[in-house]
């Protein structure tokens, strides 16, 4: 029975002198010189450039400015409209928005909401509004829609790397 208790306390004992996973991460970044930790200050709250991308986007789509709309979105982006996998935004503009601009007289948005999160280099959004397109040939379609969005921010400013947007048809 001696026996079992020893071996017991020295389970016990080896047990107390390990570290624990969170005292020995906290060793770990204490102990890390080169490591810098970035505390989030006041910038990080600062959405005004993410917002400010996401309205020229939709500033781009009224005057069917397609290079400035290209200049907003990151390479490696990707588009989702209306449950379709639409690729990145060099795709969407070529196979779709692209040709649909040219048949476009008029694009107005109405009534805009939006609302934007920053988490360090990165910020998402989701926007509410209504809009308004007239064809070249006279027919007009009226939808509201919603959009969500995440940013990526770098020396070269706010890009948007992924924009999901639906629409439907108004209701009373």
């Amino acid at each position: 029975m001696t026996k079992i208790f020893s071996r017991i306390a020295s389970i016990a004992l080896a047990f107390a002198l390990m570290p624990t996973a969170a005292s020995a991460q906290q060793m770990d970044h204490l102990s890390n010189e080169g490591h810098q930790m970035h505390a989030m200050d006041a910038s990080a709250d600062d959405v005004a450039g993410a917002e400010e991308a996401l309205k020229a986007y939709r500033t781009a789509l009224e005057a069917r400015d397609a290079d400035a709309m290209f200049a907003l979105f990151a390479e490696s982006s990707a588009i989702f409209e209306n449950g379709k996998v639409e690729g990145s935004f060099g795709n969407y503009m070529e196979h779709h928005l692209g040709p649909e601009l040219h048949a476009i007289k008029s694009f107005t948005f109405s009534n805009p909401t939006l609302t934007v999160t920053r988490m360090g280099h990165m910020a998402y959004g989701y926007e509410t509004y209504g809009y308004r397109i007239e064809l070249e040939d006279g027919r007009v379609f009226e939808r509201d829609g919603v959009a969500t969005s995440v940013l990526s921010h770098d020396a070269s400013g706010w890009r948007i790397v992924q924009y999901h947007s639906s629409s439907r048809a108004p209701r009373n």
